[in-house]
């Protein structure tokens, strides 16, 4: 037991050391589902970045929706609940 570290000489965690540094870690690898776009279908109305928790829509220069960015996608799937057009449908991963 006395190996063990004390919680004072833990590491200080939940602090973001430098701007943008979240970039560096892919976490879309956690997901179970993931979400399938159908351009055919989708307005590019954009609710679905506005509720994506993990910023992970990808949005062209001309402002219009271009995929989903699956390295940080975790499947949540609120974009496709929240999609009018039903333009984002959730399946499950094969891994």
């Amino acid at each position: 037991m006395k190996d063990k570290k004390g919680w004072r000489e833990l590491p200080i965690g939940t602090i973001i050391t430098e701007p943008g540094s979240a970039r560096e870690f892919k976490t879309g690898d956690w997901r179970s589902q993931r979400p399938v776009w159908d351009a055919n279908k989708c307005s590019s109305c954009l609710i679905c970045f506005i509720y994506c928790p993990d910023n992970s829509i990808k949005i062209g220069d001309d402002s219009k929706m271009t995929g989903v960015d699956l390295d940080y996608c975790k499947g949540c799937g609120i974009c496709a609940n929240e999609c009018p057009k039903k333009a984002i449908q959730m399946e499950i991963e094969k891994r």
